[in-house]
């Protein structure tokens, strides 16, 4: 299970510690880096992104709007990426600018994939989203 909150900078490369609990929790050292929804970044470990990706694909039509726009901001963007000997990866300067990570980014485990936020947007993020927060809480705590 992938999980934890981290916080870690970007090097002058465009490098991104990828946190060792998080590493160890995905098989091998490629993974699949694209763009997510709400401007952040979406990690996959490889099964997880074919399982992902093969069910948007199965789940939708090239005849059908929604689903070319679904595929050209969540496919097409897709990276293959090695997580590097010294645990980082880099990020592609066209991802960068999407999630607009500068400097400082958070990086979230959530169950099955990671998240990569830049901190000020995320903090952000928490602000406008926590009446949300416990609304949904509510709603699911029954």
């Amino acid at each position: 299970m992938i999980a934890g909150e981290y916080r870690h900078a970007l090097d002058e490369k465009g490098r991104l510690m990828v946190p060792a609990r998080i590493r160890e929790a995905i098989a091998g050292s490629t993974i699949v880096l694209t763009r997510g929804i709400d401007r952040c970044l979406w990690l996959f470990p490889i099964e997880e992104w074919q399982a992902v990706s093969t069910r948007l694909v199965g789940a939708t039509s090239l005849f059908q709007e929604q689903a070319r726009m679904l595929q050209r901001r969540f496919l097409a963007p897709a990276q293959e990426i090695e997580i590097d000997r010294s645990g980082r990866i880099a990020i592609s300067s066209a991802l960068r600018d999407y999630a607009g990570l500068h400097k400082d980014c958070v990086v979230l485990g959530i169950t099955k994939y990671v998240e990569v936020w830049d901190e000020q947007t995320y903090r952000s993020y928490e602000m406008e989203t926590e009446d949300l927060y416990k609304e949904a809480a509510e709603m699911i705590g029954g």
